[in-house]
């Protein structure tokens, strides 16, 4: 069973005091796209972690059997508090899991399918594009405990570099693993 848990629980701070979730991408808020990329793709179920403004995020979310809304009450302390509480929600079935980025809606569901398809016996599959690191990063459960110990608004970053002898750099064609939407000129495409 391959899992996903999104962390959309941020504050979005470098928005003007907009929320970069709610703020729309081609007619469309920027989680519905990520959301609908995730759920067109293979994966068995989606954790979604909110915080911040998480009535407003949650009205937006389509309702499907393959999601699992969560508050992260700690979502002030950043990203690794999201992460953290999505893992605790992980199905006891669930052989590998994505950590993904909600502000990176242009991560398609081809990548997504790419990369649990290259997952074979790694513990970490890292797309690449021009050979840099990008999201979201697929882990074996192997990995679970290790990722329960990260601190700080930081995702998985440097357990990634600890254990680079169980990465898997998988190379895409899409600079979409690259690029989030963090501020208002980012919305600009």
């Amino acid at each position: 069973m391959i899992s996903a848990i999104l962390t959309a629980a941020g504050q979005s701070t470098r928005m003007n005091g907009e929320n970069k979730l709610t703020k729309e991408i081609k007619g469309m808020p920027l989680i519905k796209h990520s959301v609908k990329n995730i759920l067109d793709s293979s994966i068995d179920e989606l954790i979604i972690i909110l915080g911040h403004e998480k009535e407003i995020i949650e009205k937006l979310i389509v309702s499907n059997k393959k999601i699992k809304i969560v508050f992260n009450k700690d979502f002030k302390n950043g990203l690794s508090s999201s992460i953290k509480t999505g893992l605790r929600y992980l199905s006891k079935k669930t052989n590998a899991f994505f950590i993904c980025l909600a502000d990176m809606p242009l991560v398609n569901k081809n990548i997504y399918n790419e990369l649990i398809k290259s997952m074979k016996n790694n513990e970490i599959v890292v797309p690449t594009y021009k050979g840099q690191y990008g999201n979201p990063v697929l882990f074996s459960k192997s990995m679970k405990n290790s990722i329960m110990k990260i601190q700080g608004d930081i995702g998985a970053k440097d357990l990634i570099e600890l254990n680079k002898d169980k990465v898997l750099k998988h190379e895409v064609n899409d600079r979409g693993i690259k690029k989030d939407f963090n501020t208002i000129d980012n919305f600009n495409i």
